[in-house]
């Protein structure tokens, strides 16, 4: 089976969430609970819950240009996951229960978003 999700709003990248937590580590919680809640939020609204493991995650960063390194804008896949648990759409995000990750970037200025597709274990075992 194979699920995807929007979200409607971008994610902080690698070098912003450095520079949030550069005076004292504690000032990257709040930001960080908060983007979760967000991914948690559209996660619950769109998607369900996931029945057999591992899954695959394919992530589509659709942004406003071109002025971050891609690896740098990945970063946010930390808050996808973590908001993908939260909203009880998967059970973990350790090995037991995430297979491999697949990155794919485009450029729409109208339209920056963040499209993430899951796909389950097709053998249909659950863990």
């Amino acid at each position: 089976m194979k699920q995807t999700f929007e979200i409607r709003a971008t994610l902080p990248s690698l070098n912003e969430i450095i520079d949030s937590s550069k005076t004292h580590w504690s000032k990257y919680a709040s930001p960080k609970k908060g983007y979760t809640e967000i991914v948690a939020a559209f996660a619950r609204q769109q998607l369900k819950p996931v029945e057999n493991y591992p899954v695959d995650i394919e992530i589509h960063w659709f942004c406003k240009d071109k002025k971050k390194d891609k690896d740098n804008i990945s970063a946010g896949k930390k808050f996808i996951m973590d908001g993908l648990v939260k909203s009880g759409i998967l059970l973990s995000d350790g090995w037991m229960h995430v297979g491999d990750f697949t990155d794919k970037f485009s450029v729409d200025r109208r339209n920056p978003k963040i499209v993430v597709t899951i796909k389950e274990n097709s053998n249909g075992k659950e863990t």
